[in-house]
Parts: C-alpha cells; structure tokens; sequence
C-alpha cells in the first residue's frame, strides 16, 4: 500500500486536497446522518456517505480509497439536497474516486470501464452515443449479451437507433474536454 495513506497526517493532507477541491470544509459536516439516510446506493456501500466524511476528517484514507463506497456514487446530489450545509459530498467522492484511480485501486472495474468509455463517446461524438456505449461497455466487461433481448424492444419504441449522430459542436466539445484533461494533468505535475 501506499506510504502516504500509512501515515496519518499524509492521509490527512490527502483528506484536505480532496476536500479543497470540491470546495468543501470537512468540519462542517455535524454528522448528522441526513446524507446517508437520503442515498439512494446506501444499501449497496460499505462506507455510509457520513462516514466517508469522518473517515476523511480522521485520516483513514485508505480506508475511504479502499471502498466501494466511492464508485457506487451516483452524483444524484439527495445528499446535497438533505445536507443543513449543503456540503458537496459528490464533488468528494469524485476527487476520491480519481484519486484512487491515481493510485490503481479501483474499487468496482465496471464502473471505472463505464466511466472511461462514458467519456471517450462524449469525446469522439460530442454527446452520449447509448450504442457505443452499451456495446463497448458489454465488450469490455464480458458481458457479451447481458441486453440483447432489450434491442427489440429499444428499436421499436426509437430509444436508441443503428444511426450514429454527433452534435454540430463535436469538435468543441472535444478540445473542451482535452483542456480540462491537460488542466488536470498540470496540477497534478505541481503537486509532485
């Protein structure tokens, strides 16, 4: 495992980079539990959304890193809605979520594929292509035929085509995405 997640004021350092970030103050969250009681993935998470946060506060990073907990997130915002402080615990779990990914511990792979070939679409059509997507995603993860008997149904009812179509701002989309990319990697250099 990593040092830094061995050594608690490096975790806690981590914590407050992640925190910052979202533009979070981690000491404002009361634990009050509204968040956890308002998630809609709180049945499938080993860490409750509060507990992330005290989890955070305390320097357990490896154990928030570790979790499935952050690749299950939504970023539906309940949390958000519920919170007396309006903290963005979604903005948390992403930066969470890159930074385990950083570190190559990626807790749930289908949602870490899912979110790779989410992007790569947007990317290379300038929005959300559901058959690229579904079809790359089943490929990639071996479930070859996990929604073949929806295509029918899907065809018939248009909710998805064979047709590809791509936004008259495709290209802006892309160099948008390659800036906030390269944004992302120069920051990354400066803290190293």
């Amino acid at each position: 495992m990593d040092r830094c997640l061995n050594n608690r004021e490096n975790a806690k350092a981590l914590a407050a980079r992640i925190a910052k970030d979202a533009g979070v103050d981690l000491q404002d969250c009361y634990q009050c539990g509204k968040c956890s009681g308002g998630c809609p993935m709180a049945g499938d998470m080993d860490l409750m959304p509060r507990q992330i946060i005290q989890y955070m506060r305390l320097g357990l990073m490896g154990d928030v890193l570790r979790s499935k907990s952050i690749w299950l997130c939504a970023a539906c915002h309940t949390c958000v809605d519920r919170c007396p402080h309006d903290i963005n615990l979604p903005g948390l779990i992403e930066g969470a979520r890159m930074e385990a990914k950083r570190r190559g511990m990626i807790g749930v792979k289908e949602v870490d594929k899912f979110t790779d070939i989410f992007l790569e679409n947007v990317k290379m059509f300038g929005k959300n292509q559901e058959v690229v997507l579904e079809g790359l995603y089943n490929v990639t993860t071996g479930h070859l035929m996990q929604d073949m008997v929806n295509v029918p149904h899907m065809l018939k009812h248009k909710i998805v085509g064979p047709e590809l179509n791509t936004t008259k701002q495709a290209a802006e989309v892309k160099e948008l995405m390659l800036r906030a990319q390269a944004a992302e990697n120069e920051r990354k250099r400066g803290e190293q």
